[in-house]
């Protein structure tokens, strides 16, 4: 049996920028927000934390930075995935030596891959992995499916520990979990969908919503692993429209404009992003405020 990397909420956490910079200062102030709020680990670098166009420079620090802030109090997650796997192999690398606790790697996107490249992709990269691997399946983003046959091959990696399944496909989660059995780990990527794939034996979420109520997120997970699954219920339902809203938009648009409503850097994003429509932020700041959300 694999070891667990973590169980319950984990924060895709948002990456702060100021004057088209990382603002370290609001960046350690969050994660440390995050881990006194009770969030059972973070995941740094990775599509909330808009990996995708820092720097290679920037995407080795803002690791660093996370493991060294987080300093063991939780288990960072390094956002290490590429389409390009000798990228993904030296990012991986280097966050195994700055002490991150697992990875997450992303289907290749853009060139994509036949089921046959995935496997030899992120088995190259394990193959070089000091810690855990973590697959991330979000093909409304890659264009590119892990299937659950590859799934299950790939579960046979003595690193290869989980996957996040932000597919939306509850059925495929289903064949996974069926398929794999405890040689892999299944975590939602997907915040509206955190109790069905808890109860398909998933081992918690990867959050975007975890940004804004860390405990809140966290403790749907400690409910149903407690058996209280009617207050599980209750919290995944009624976070149900905040969720939609920090959604109304590309992620990590919406969750950029209430990090900085909260007081966690400016609304600042990197292009293609741009800041979240008049209408559709009006909406979400309602909405945090039902929630009992305080803005800064």
């Amino acid at each position: 049996m694999k070891k667990t990397v973590f169980k319950g909420a984990a924060t895709a956490i948002i990456t702060p920028f100021k004057g088209g910079k990382v603002d370290y200062e609001a960046f350690g102030r969050l994660i440390d927000w995050q881990i006194a709020e009770g969030i059972s680990a973070i995941v740094a670098a990775g599509t909330t934390g808009e990996g995708s166009t820092l720097t290679d420079a920037e995407h080795r620090e803002v690791i660093r930075f996370c493991v060294e802030r987080a300093a063991g109090r939780v288990p960072v997650i390094a956002g290490t995935g590429s389409n390009d796997t000798a990228y993904a192999i030296d990012l991986t690398k280097f966050a195994c030596d700055a002490g991150a606790d697992a990875m997450l790697l992303v289907t290749p996107y853009y060139n994509k891959a036949t089921q046959k490249g995935l496997i030899e992709s992120f088995t190259a990269v394990a193959d070089v992995s000091r810690k855990p691997v973590i697959l991330y399946n979000v093909p409304s983003r890659t264009g590119c499916n892990i299937t659950p046959a590859t799934a299950k091959e790939l579960s046979k990696h003595p690193n290869i520990a989980g996957i996040k399944e932000a597919s939306g496909n509850i059925s495929q989660v289903a064949e996974i979990a069926q398929l794999c059995g405890g040689d892999l780990d299944i975590y939602s990527g997907n915040d509206d969908q955190i109790l069905p794939v808890l109860s398909l034996g998933g081992k918690g979420v990867i959050s975007v919503l975890s940004n804004l109520l860390p405990k809140r997120a966290d403790m749907i997970c400690k409910n149903y692993f407690a058996g209280n699954t009617a207050e599980a219920l209750k919290e995944q339902l009624e976070l149900l429209p905040l969720i939609n809203a920090l959604f109304s938009e590309v992620n990590p648009i919406p969750v950029k404009a209430a990090m900085a409503a909260m007081g966690f850097g400016d609304n600042e994003l990197r292009l293609p992003l741009t800041p979240i429509e008049r209408e559709h932020g009006e909406k979400l700041f309602a909405l945090m405020k039902e929630q009992g959300i305080k803005f800064n």
